[in-house]
């Protein structure tokens, strides 16, 4: 193999991973679109179509439906940590960054309690889940909460555990019930904790 050759080697691979983590999350994404829409139960084709790949790519990648949801769930996860940092550098206020964070949340939420359902049958595996998105997601909300406050925008005694914790028991059951609004009224709790002029 001459230089050339192996420099070519060498520049494909990287290109080759980037493209594939590049379609992994693509796919991860549409396979979290769709079970917002229809539930972890959706039928795998209607994730191929949203992604614009066959089926046997998902499966390929995903041998199982529970593989499927976990990654979704970790995928969910990173681009909700990733967010928060993103939202306090380019919203106009702290208080405008941690309601868009928790618009974030609220979608996360309804995609999982979903998935906590369908993975109810492996305990263990769901509760490491479960101190995963602790681990990453309390400092984000803790970091949101702390530029709302040292900006005077919210009061300063607002823990990111219980906040995260009221979103998501009014997140509970909201796709059940077409009359229940569980997004209205995250709004209200987010503007209730507003500091009084």
């Amino acid at each position: 193999m001459n230089d050339s050759e192996e420099g070519a080697g060498h520049t494909a691979a990287p290109s080759r991973r980037k493209d594939a983590r590049r379609n992994n999350e693509t796919l991860l994404a549409a396979a979290a679109a769709v079970f917002v829409t229809s539930g972890v139960e959706a039928p795998v084709r209607d994730i191929a179509t949203k992604a614009g790949v066959g089926l046997g790519t998902i499966y390929r990648h995903f041998p199982t439906r529970a593989d499927l949801i976990i990654a979704v769930y970790r995928h969910q996860v990173e681009a909700c940590a990733e967010a928060g940092p993103a939202l306090l550098a380019t919203s106009a206020t702290p208080h405008a960054a941690l309601g868009q964070w928790i618009n974030l949340f609220v979608d996360f939420l309804v995609t999982k309690h979903g998935l906590a359902a369908a993975l109810q049958s492996d305990s263990t595996g769901f509760e490491t889940l479960h101190a995963y998105f602790l681990d990453r997601l309390l400092p984000v909300c803790t970091q949101l909460l702390d530029a709302a406050a040292a900006s005077g925008e919210i009061r300063p005694d607002i823990q990111a555990y219980e906040l995260m914790r009221g979103v998501g028991n009014l997140c509970i059951g909201a796709h059940d019930d077409p009359q229940y609004d569980a997004r209205r009224l995250v709004e209200l709790l987010i503007a209730g904790l507003r500091r009084p002029n």
